[in-house]
């Protein structure tokens, strides 16, 4: 896990608690663990989280003008539609074809929107499934809004192989690894084998064969 350490507490906060159970999480619930903590805590204080899960299927929809439009979209969704926000919207449906907000012109109006909330944490999960064309200016955006907008934490996932390109963007940042132990493996082999729906098409030799195996794979990994 990788994420850019503020002189913020809260963030923290949140690092222990993945530290503590460390032990019994894989590397996507451990990033739910976190974003379910931060959205509990923005249901008490006024914290405003944002974020989304890259996906490699869908990276023809998720360039950096749309991501970081997401991000815009969610923080929005908190009050009543910023006039700037009414404006920019009529101002593209009249330009050619209806052109949507460029890159520079939604991250402004992040920033705007950020700097209105007293403290915000963006969310980044499966960075790596981000395409490698659009990665680094979708890192340089993230670290052009950490500069400037002090009330802001990012928190990002991916595999440790993208860990040189976050730490080009942020000097500062936290890294946090964490891999599931072959218990934690066997138990979650278990519990769907347990709900499998057609119980009778497998006996108790193919049952401890799935097991081995997936075992023996994953150690060989």
């Amino acid at each position: 896990m990788l994420r850019e350490s503020g002189s913020g507490q809260d963030i923290h906060e949140v690092s222990s608690k993945v530290l503590q159970k460390k032990r019994i999480l894989t590397g996507g619930n451990a990033s739910s663990l976190v974003i379910d903590s931060l959205c509990d805590q923005a249901g008490q204080e006024d914290i405003a989280v944002a974020g989304l899960y890259c996906d490699f299927l869908l990276q023809k929809e998720q360039t950096i003008a749309n991501i970081i439009g997401a991000l815009l979209k969610q923080l929005v969704r908190r009050g009543n539609i910023p006039d700037y926000l009414l404006e920019a919207f009529h101002k593209g449906q009249k330009e050619f074809g209806g052109r949507g907000p460029r890159v520079v012109d939604l991250m402004g109006m992040l920033k705007i929107k950020i700097a209105s909330l007293s403290q915000v944490f963006i969310c980044l999960d499966a960075l790596d499934e981000c395409l490698p064309k659009y990665r680094p200016e979708l890192l340089e955006s993230l670290a052009d809004i950490v500069h400037q907008c002090p009330r802001v934490r990012i928190f990002l996932t991916g595999r440790p192989h993208i860990g040189g390109d976050v730490q080009r963007y942020f000097s500062k940042a936290v890294v946090i690894p964490i891999s599931p132990s072959p218990g934690d493996i066997r138990n979650y082999v278990e519990m769907r084998l347990n709900r499998d729906t057609e119980p009778e098409a497998m006996n108790k030799d193919l049952r401890a064969d799935i097991l081995r195996i997936i075992l023996e794979k994953i150690s060989d990994m």
